[in-house]
């Protein structure tokens, strides 16, 4: 299995969405992205609605992603009382 280069599919210009995540090409970021699959929205529906995306650019959001958190200290959330 290839490692997907996030690098050339993902940047952040200051002139674009001031600054946050994108997909190269595309005002369409990362946030809004992972907000449609958060949402229910399928690699389909997200290809077909947004025909200037590849499957290609998906996995680079998800790479990215991991990357991130990877690299990124997280705060433990407290476990909710049932």
């Amino acid at each position: 299995m290839t490692t997907i280069n996030w690098k050339e599919h993902i940047i952040a210009d200051p002139a674009i969405l001031t600054g946050k995540p994108v997909v190269k090409g595309t005002r369409l970021s990362v946030e809004f992205i992972l907000g449609l699959l958060a949402e229910g929205w399928d690699e389909k529906k997200i290809l077909e609605n947004y025909p200037q995306l590849s499957a290609m650019d998906l996995q680079a959001i998800f790479a990215f992603t991991a990357a991130w958190l990877k690299d990124e200290g997280y705060v433990a959330l407290k476990r909710a009382r049932a």
